[in-house]
């Protein structure tokens, strides 16, 4: 929303949550589960004692509750659009919305405005993506040409005819456009006023892949982190790597299982609580899964690192999670490995964690077991019980980088 916020978030947050609790028989309930009424949220720590509504939760109590699942805290009359996110899982889009859940925040951020032509190709059917970007963009005097998904061939055409200069995309699909701009006979950067571009992050390398895309067609690439349920929760900070969460989101690392809020630099799930009144989610797990690196001054995790993966994705091994992100990770840091897999293991009453690697013919292993071990450990704080080394046939391409087999 565009409105002020007001100096103490959590009074904004109380205030929001009464008129929920007064309003929606699913927010009632979840506090009615904890003994708690939005008045007893005085601290981040307060609202930790609500439990975790996980996204299948919403969509199970949207079905016995049809449409919203007895969360809407607005008058019907309040609704200006309804989004179908796949479950299905509807999503009202109310009146006060000014900005695009947000949406705005990250575009300002990255120096978009009046003198921008933006190419919006995300959906505009059914989904948030496209509605949701498109109002950002607005919100912040820039113009929109609304493309949606698809036709490469005519959307590269609009780029060069209309001076697009933003393009909103998928990694995927902006690579489609400047491929398609190439085959055309048109020399890039040099043919297009394309300055930036709001791309899709992707797992494995996404941020050297991402210079490599600015390097070659002299753009600035800015992504953000947004869901269906809240649109933006987290937007880039130039020189910093992860996302600054949005000020109206109050964030929470957590473990995935206890819903315990989890110390900074920790891995867990990112659970969000909104400052909406009329969707009012609170303790909502989004899935996906993150580490905080900066809390604001209301204890809540004000700056999260690049999504390392899903919640259902993760093994525990002797009480942390390790994602495949993790393992993604430790390949881009050790560059004479082909490929590599972690197995979690339990031996008696301890669990055990093995890398089997693939090594560049030629490489030293002694000499990369050593380094292994070093960044294996940063980047999950886990020490590697063993590596094995073992040949291309023995672990193929599409193998999955993360193994449980605590229990087989």
């Amino acid at each position: 929303m565009t409105h002020a916020l007001p100096l103490d978030r959590l009074d904004a947050l109380r205030a929001a949550q009464q008129n929920a609790y007064d309003r929606a028989p699913a927010i009632r309930d979840i506090y009615e589960r904890a003994r708690m009424t939005p008045q007893d949220i005085r601290s981040a720590a307060d609202l930790a004692r609500l439990p975790v509504t996980s996204k299948d939760a919403l969509l199970d109590l949207q079905r016995k509750a049809p449409p919203f699942g007895g969360f809407l805290a607005a008058d019907e009359a309040a609704i200006r659009r309804i989004f179908v996110s796949p479950g299905p899982i509807y999503e009202p889009q109310l009146n006060d919305d000014q900005d695009g859940h947000g949406f705005s925040h990250g575009f300002r951020r990255a120096g978009i405005g009046p003198q921008d032509r933006v190419l919006n190709t995300w959906s505009y059917h059914l989904v948030p993506a496209g509605v949701l970007l498109d109002q950002g963009i607005v919100a912040t005097g820039a113009t929109v040409i609304p493309c949606g998904p698809g036709g490469a061939e005519q959307q590269a055409q609009l780029i060069l005819e209309l001076g697009v200069t933003c393009i909103c995309a998928s990694t995927a699909f902006f690579v489609t456009l400047v491929n398609t701009l190439e085959h055309m006979g048109h020399q890039l950067p040099g043919a297009w006023k394309v300055k930036s571009a709001l791309l899709g992050g992707e797992m494995g390398d996404w941020m050297g892949k991402r210079r490599a895309l600015e390097t070659r067609y002299g753009i600035k690439i800015f992504s953000a982190y947004a869901t269906g349920d809240f649109g933006l929760i987290g937007y880039e900070e130039t020189g910093q790597e992860g996302y600054a969460v949005q000020p109206e989101r109050l964030v929470q690392i957590c473990d995935p299982q206890t819903g315990t809020p989890l110390p900074l630099g920790e891995t867990g799930e990112i659970v969000v609580t909104t400052l909406d009144r009329g969707w009012p989610l609170v303790r909502f797990g989004t899935g996906d899964v993150a580490s905080g690196s900066v809390a604001s001054a209301d204890g809540f995790v004000s700056h999260i690192s690049l999504l390392k993966g899903r919640v259902g994705q993760a093994v525990k091994a002797r009480e942390i999670f390790i994602y495949p992100r993790n393992v993604e990770e430790v390949l881009m840091q050790v560059p004479h490995m082909q490929r590599a897999q972690v197995v979690v293991t339990k031996q008696e009453h301890r669990e055990t964690v093995t890398l089997r690697g693939v090594l560049h013919p030629g490489v030293d292993a002694a000499t990369v077991e050593k380094a292994l071990h070093e960044i294996f450990k940063q980047r999950t704080r886990l020490k590697l019980d063993a590596v094995e080394w073992i040949s291309a046939d023995d672990l193929v391409i599409d193998a999955p980088v993360l193994v449980d087999r605590k229990y087989a």
